[in-house]
């Protein structure tokens, strides 16, 4: 398939590359980011649409996402599909899919879990939202640059799907790091706690897999001076979309409102921009109870 990739920054670069390794023709735009190996630079976003059966995008937000949209959708064939991975509001996710379908296009939502090291790997798990003969059309596609794709929906439903997950992502990290930093000032050895709790009714990926406690579980950012696999301000933008769903649709998410504060002073006034979201654990650390937390 001719494929064009918009947005080829440390998530869509590798995701360009393992599509063009797999022998698909890529042409790729980005301002800024370098091209990856085997994927054909493009000159402008219209550029690298013109001509393909699927357009990618991997974008920062849903304002770029809107503009790159308005700049693609009326360079691409009727029949391609308009596939956006970035992780944006749901509305933006809607207006998008809607402009594409008004085209003539297919369009699907199409955000990712896995972080870097799942791109470059090609073991990303999609959530998708848009219909069956879309889904259908680029599903090879997701087999190549993921290990999972889920149809959830109908369009918006990818990135509800992922706002969701991250919402539990990031409460449970605030959990987990209070958990370490709790058993520190009761003299419980930190490894004795991940032996009890990975085995244990507390488990959960970010204990088993991801555990922010340097030098405890399988290896993770902790352990290299917390150098984001992501990024504690992606968390933020993440748990922020999530209170904006919450608003829109009237849902009581009192511990996602919480722990968007949390990481908001974590990103914006403690040191954690730049760092992986793990880093929750030493700010716990240093602090002493209070009523605000």
């Amino acid at each position: 398939m001719k494929i064009g990739f918009i947005g080829l920054g440390n998530m869509g670069a590798p995701m360009a590359a393992n599509l063009a390794k797999a022998g698909h023709e890529v042409a790729g735009f980005d301002p800024v980011a370098p091209m990856p190996e085997g994927v054909r630079k493009a000159k402008t976003a219209a550029e690298a649409a013109m001509g393909a059966g699927a357009v990618i995008t991997m974008l920062p937000d849903g304002a770029i996402l809107h503009r790159v949209a308005a700049e693609v959708i009326p360079a691409m064939p009727p029949g391609a599909v308009f596939c956006d991975c970035s992780t944006v509001d749901v509305e933006s996710a809607r207006a998008v899919a809607a402009r594409a379908v008004a085209a003539g296009l297919g369009a699907l939502d199409a955000p990712v879990s896995g972080g870097i090291g799942g791109a470059e790997a090609g073991t990303l798990t999609f959530m998708v939202g848009g219909d069956d003969a879309a889904f259908a059309g680029v599903k090879p596609l997701f087999d190549i640059m993921g290990q999972k794709a889920v149809h959830c929906g109908a369009s918006g439903a990818g990135q509800a799907a992922k706002i969701c997950n991250n919402m539990i992502l990031g409460v449970t990290m605030i959990a987990t790091c209070e958990a370490f930093a709790l058993a520190d000032r009761l003299g419980l050895d930190r490894q004795k706690l991940f032996d009890v709790v990975s085995t244990s009714s507390g488990y959960s990926w970010v204990m088993n897999a991801y555990c922010p406690a340097p030098g405890v579980g399988p290896k993770s950012p902790a352990d290299t001076g917390y150098k984001p696999g992501f990024a504690a301000e992606l968390m933020l933008k993440d748990l922020n979309l999530s209170q904006q769903a919450a608003q829109m649709a009237d849902a009581d998410t009192p511990m996602g409102q919480l722990a968007a504060e949390l990481y908001r002073r974590l990103v914006e006034e403690e040191g954690g921009r730049g760092m992986d979201f793990s880093v929750m654990l030493p700010r716990f650390e240093k602090r002493r109870r209070s009523r605000t937390g």
